[in-house]
């Protein structure tokens, strides 16, 4: 089982920490209660069964013998009943009349049976709990194939797993990594495996599986980080498709020599939709609806089909912006696509909801 320690708040315990910790996989899992509270809950339940057991002793306390006095006052009674729950059993103090016996039997020996199953069943369920998980991890490893991995649980790195989501991956074949606890628990409350740890480490991301992955989706918060990661993923998974997000543009062609498929400039982007914007309200509205996934205007890829066949892109039903063909992509009005075939694929735009869309400088204003 595999532990993580935070790091500390100054350079010397940040150095001392990167000896101890290991990186830790957390799966998806029902809300529970805390180890700490739940058995701080078990040791009350005991405490309480141990009172009214002595009290029932107590108010008994004529009918029990003590070998020591004869008498059983109050500390005699919790002795007694310690000793008879814990099933210990001195002989010191026993029942003798036919009401202290019938006691034991209907209220004293039930009370015992409870108070073993609080004590022993808390333990019974910590070494379940462990041998649960272990198996399911175990198993997420066997099973862990053709996943999609993201490194970097940001916005980003969020609505790219969303995109990608929406268009039929299952949850269960996602695994995210980012450096904060706190953020891989919000990925595990969100139905993903999470694996907490510096996915610059080739530990960390043999942990992920991401050898055996799919696609990688590269979005963390620094340039530098992006190009350490898409070197260190590369080297351990050459056929796998890699998508990385980076700040500055210059900073793109590093990636793609690092082994990027594709590279997503963030800061340019936005800047190009704000000029757009500016320039044109309802163009940077359309742009900004194309982005945002599952609402108004979506860009999709399909395959051809075979009733497209022999027509040109413009023949289609759907909005065609590009042509697929090969590792090529080609413009709907390029004259090299000719006409369709069946082995192409078509960039479309399709509307995701039939919400009419409003440009900017029409939409009512709110009143006051």
């Amino acid at each position: 089982m595999f532990h993580v320690k935070l790091p500390g708040h100054d350079a010397i315990a940040r150095q001392a920490d990167e000896h101890l910790v290991t990186h830790r996989v957390k799966l998806p899992r029902k809300v529970v209660e805390r180890p700490i509270r739940q058995v701080v809950k078990r040791l009350v339940m005991a405490l309480v069964v141990l009172v009214v057991t002595a009290l029932i002793v107590y108010a008994d306390r004529d009918g029990y013998t003590d070998n020591s006095d004869g008498s059983v006052d109050l500390l005699d009674a919790f002795y007694y009943a310690t000793v008879t729950l814990s099933t210990t059993g001195y002989g010191d103090i026993t029942p003798v009349s036919d009401g202290a016996r019938l006691t034991n039997i209907f209220l004293i020996t039930p009370l015992r049976v409870l108070f073993l199953i609080i004590l022993v069943g808390t333990t019974l369920e910590v070494l379940t709990e462990r041998t649960r998980e272990e198996w399911r991890l175990n198993r997420w490893r066997a099973t862990l194939r053709d996943h999609t991995v993201v490194i970097g649980f940001g916005t980003k790195g969020r609505s790219a797993i969303q995109t990608v989501c929406a268009t039929g991956l299952k949850k269960e074949q996602v695994v995210v990594v980012d450096p904060s606890s706190k953020v891989v628990d919000a990925a595990t409350a969100e139905g993903y495996a999470g694996i907490v740890g510096d996915a610059t480490r080739s530990d960390v991301l043999k942990r992920a599986e991401v050898h055996k992955a799919r696609q990688i989706i590269i979005a963390p918060q620094r340039d530098d980080t992006s190009v350490l990661v898409t070197l260190t993923a590369r080297q351990l998974n050459r056929g796998a498709k890699i998508v990385a997000a980076v700040r500055e543009e210059e900073n793109a062609p590093l990636l793609k020599q690092s082994g990027a498929d594709a590279v997503i400039t963030s800061a340019s982007a936005a800047g190009r939709l704000l000029g757009l914007s500016v320039l044109s309200p309802a163009a940077g509205m359309v742009m900004e609806d194309l982005i945002q996934q599952g609402s108004g205007l979506d860009l999709i890829e399909r395959p051809v089909v075979k009733a497209e066949v022999g027509k040109t892109p413009r023949q289609t039903d759907d909005l065609v912006v590009s042509v697929v063909r090969g590792h090529r992509v080609l413009g709907y009005d390029d004259p090299s696509v000719g006409t369709l075939q069946l082995t192409d694929r078509l960039i479309t735009i399709v509307r995701a909801t039939p919400a009419p869309q409003i440009a900017p400088d029409i939409r009512p204003m709110p009143r006051a």
